[in-house]
């Protein structure tokens, strides 16, 4: 998914619970007014950097502290859920193709119309490619993208009956599908658990010193070993929203980070709290999203959708 950076704060658990309002409405490095912000919480104290694991950290040690990493960002980002707009399978499986090397905000800006015109995986696949390609534009790489989603509809026609499948072998069947855009859509649009292994969920999981892999599938299965499989789905989210918001990966905001006392990579980033909280762009809880259409438990709270297409 396309990506972006913003923060969240610190305070104490019970009061990063009631996230308020704050940022700009955006994706990635675009901003737009917005709220007046949420509280910080309060700022870790800068500390040296440590340059390897825990001393000695056993296995158990290792599971304990990425669990509770995993709760304290649940903490901060409570309604962290996919930044992609979808009401069915078939959208959240077109969109996810789509957001390869854009924001997930571009994605958003841009699918209205293509649903609106091609409403099922029949009429995609029967689509002239050039009308495609036009509205895919403003994603860029459209023509290759154009090729995959008219493919993987014209497959969806022709050998699933129109309708998304939802085991992951058959989905990484699909033009233009592999594992990470499967399990987005296992996770999301069927509520069967997965780790979505993008480039944030690589370099944080690294950077915590969970695992040591590069490859996607290895990092999939050691970080998988961490955790419960009924988490997967909400880790990923819980990952990605921090990388996007806080974990940067050049200047990742260790001083303003909620979770800076569990990371054996603190002092990577800027530690001094004030130069640090400069460097989010969204305050606690990481508001507003990408999303023209967030769920409703996210605006509930006081997230504000992103602007159509044109409007920002």
């Amino acid at each position: 998914m396309g990506e972006q950076s913003s923060g969240g704060s610190s305070k104490s658990r019970k009061t990063a619970k009631k996230a308020t309002p704050a940022g700009k409405a955006v994706a990635d490095t675009e901003t737009a007014p917005v709220k007046k912000a949420a509280p910080a919480r309060k700022a870790v104290p800068a500390k040296k950097a440590a340059a390897k694991p825990p001393a000695g950290e056993s296995r158990t040690a290792l599971v304990r502290r990425a669990r509770r990493i995993n709760r304290e960002l649940a903490e901060v980002y409570p309604y962290a859920h996919p930044e992609l707009d979808f009401e069915n399978p078939f959208q959240l499986l077109v969109a996810t193709v789509l957001s390869a090397q854009t924001t997930d905000l571009r994605v958003n800006q841009t699918t209205p119309a293509l649903f609106a015109k091609y409403p099922t995986p029949e009429d995609l696949a029967a689509a002239d490619p050039e009308q495609v390609e036009e509205i895919l534009r403003p994603c860029g790489f459209f023509r290759a993208k154009t090729r995959s989603v008219i493919g993987l509809s014209k497959a969806l026609a022709e050998d699933f009956g129109g309708e998304v499948p939802g085991r992951l072998e058959d989905l990484v069947k699909l033009p233009g599908v592999g594992r990470k855009t499967a399990f987005v859509v296992l996770g999301n649009a069927f509520g069967r658990p997965g780790i979505t292994v993008d480039t944030h969920f690589q370099r944080l999981v690294r950077r915590w010193r969970w695992t040591a892999e590069t490859d996607p599938d290895k990092i999939e299965a050691a970080v998988g070993a961490l955790f419960p499989k009924s988490e997967w789905t909400d880790l990923s989210h819980h990952v990605i929203w921090h990388g996007r918001r806080i974990c940067h990966a050049r200047k990742p905001a260790c001083g303003a980070c909620p979770i800076a006392p569990l990371c054996p990579a603190y002092g990577e980033g800027e530690t001094d709290p004030e130069k640090a909280r400069k460097l989010l762009k969204y305050e606690k809880g990481g508001f507003p999203g990408q999303r023209l259409k967030p769920p409703q438990a996210y605006l509930d709270a006081g997230g504000r959708p992103a602007p159509p297409l044109g409007a920002g």
